[in-house]
């Protein structure tokens, strides 16, 4: 056998997981007579969002693990706070490979390749006698959600039907903020080593979930499976819903390219290309670099450093506001639109940021004694809250979710990986510095993050598109 053959059949082995949908039309609408809950294309479509946020729900875990963990993880393994510094920033790593292995394997083999090193990755944590097999286990992390961040929004636009596809994509980062709050509460009971080990669940229940959910029809027919992104689009749709037009149009977005048409670099300089690229790439980058993460991977040690007694407890308080907030958005986002969420978004965090700024900066000024003290530390943890509630609302689920949207399905590879990459690379110097400047200066970071946030207002006003009420290949084709 070839290695082109060899290479085949690999693919086709992870989109063969689970059989019960791969039937003719014939078939299916027998099935479907006995099966009426599958007809309701909203119940298909949701059961695939719910299996796959799985994935979101254990990178959650990953990002939150850190702050309720800082003090013990150090206190048990003698580690020093850049050392801690370098544990957090870890879960960074894994994002050059996802959109390349998102079109190898398909959207449900790179999820079920991720799942197998972050099982791993836990595993080592828990067991960890000294920072070599800590800092093991948190790269394995990182290589399992780097590519998780990048498939699930995708996975989930593509099988989405237009009028549901930003309700449905902003699950991906309500998941998201499930999982941290399930590691701030649960850090609140256990010790760090049984944390990590109930960080396995998620992905122990994702991969056999991923058997029962069909393959993104798009992915499909840019391979030149017909029949198969014809049955998967049946499935998704409702077995007694006329899909003819919607096949139309995905068969004319794929056309042009075709399955064997390999994008290269110097392709991007394309403008249907390097202007959805340049969006998606820098509404990534600047969600990082308003320092939410920061906060909310050492939110126990900025409320400690606000003189909050309880900060693990506030911490748990964050992540429930955070995922009530993230909830809200999700029932916005396709009412009022995703350009619209960004720019009130911002604005409310470099309101906030601000004030997290000035009052932390006049705590360092202030006597502990004096009253001014207490009203600077509740005036900085309220900025802190309408900060994440600002982030919640539209620069934490957006941009994962417009760029889901706007890159071109032909693309997808190489752009996914350029922007998850960029992203990822800047997630990891603002969670490895996020420490060291706050113990250098709180009043500074927190300035530093207030002039992204309001640099964000100006950028998503300009450059980012609308794409409420739009398919895909609508976007695709209005860059053209």
């Amino acid at each position: 056998m070839s290695l082109r053959e060899e290479c085949e059949d690999l693919r086709k082995s992870f989109l063969n997981t689970g059989s019960w949908y791969k039937m003719g039309s014939r078939q299916s609408s027998i099935m479907a007579s006995s099966h009426h809950v599958m007809r309701d294309a909203s119940v298909s479509v949701l059961f695939c969002v719910l299996i796959v946020a799985l994935g979101p729900i254990q990178f959650g875990f990953t990002c939150g693990y850190s702050s309720p963990t800082q003090e013990s993880i150090i206190s048990d393994l003698k580690l020093s706070l850049s050392e801690f510094s370098l544990f957090g920033s870890l879960s960074n790593v894994g994002a050059i490979t996802s959109g390349q292995m998102a079109e190898y394997t398909g959207r449900k083999g790179a999820l079920m390749i991720a799942a197998i090193p972050n099982i791993l990755g836990w595993l080592a944590i828990s067991f960890a006698d000294d920072s070599s097999f800590l800092f093991m286990g948190r790269f394995l992390e990182g290589f399992g959600v780097g590519i998780i961040s990048y498939v699930v929004p995708v996975y989930i636009a593509e099988i989405s039907p237009q009028n549901m596809r930003g309700t449905l994509g902003s699950v991906n980062q309500l998941s998201i903020t499930i999982g941290i709050m399930l590691a701030y509460l649960l850090g609140l009971f256990v010790n760090w080593r049984v944390l990590a080990v109930l960080g396995i669940f998620p992905c122990t229940i994702l991969i056999p979930g991923l058997f029962f959910i069909p393959e993104s029809p798009r992915w499909l027919a840019k391979m030149g499976m017909t029949e198969e992104f014809e049955t998967s689009l049946q499935v998704l749709r409702g077995f007694d819903t006329d899909i003819s037009l919607e096949v139309h149009e995905i068969k004319r977005s794929v056309a042009s390219t075709g399955k064997s048409v390999t994008i290269q670099f110097a392709d991007l300089k394309m403008k249907r290309y390097w202007f959805p690229l340049m969006v998606g790439i820098g509404l990534l980058v600047l969600q990082q670099l308003s320092g939410a993460n920061g906060v909310l991977f050492y939110s126990s040690t900025i409320f400690a450093n606000a003189g909050i007694s309880s900060s693990n407890t506030a911490t748990v308080g964050l992540g429930a506001i955070q995922v009530i907030m993230t909830g809200i958005t999700t029932w916005l986002v396709d009412k009022s639109g995703r350009r619209l969420l960004l720019i009130i978004s911002a604005s409310i965090m470099s309101v906030s940021l601000l004030l997290v700024s000035i009052a932390f900066y006049l705590e360092g000024v202030t006597s502990e004694d004096s009253c001014l003290y207490g009203i600077l530390g509740i005036l900085s943890v309220a900025g802190l809250v309408a900060m994440v509630i600002g982030y919640s609302l539209g620069l934490g689920p957006i941009p994962w979710l417009i760029m889901s949207e706007i890159l071109p399905v032909n693309i997808k590879g190489l752009a996914g990986s350029i922007a998850t990459l960029t992203n990822w690379m800047t997630s990891w110097i603002i969670t490895m510095t996020a420490n060291l400047l706050l113990t250098w200066s709180s009043g500074g970071t927190f300035l530093i993050y207030t002039a992204v946030a309001a640099f964000t207002v100006a950028f998503a006003a300009i450059w980012v598109p609308e794409t409420k009420g739009r398919t895909l290949e609508e976007i695709q084709f209005s860059f053209r």
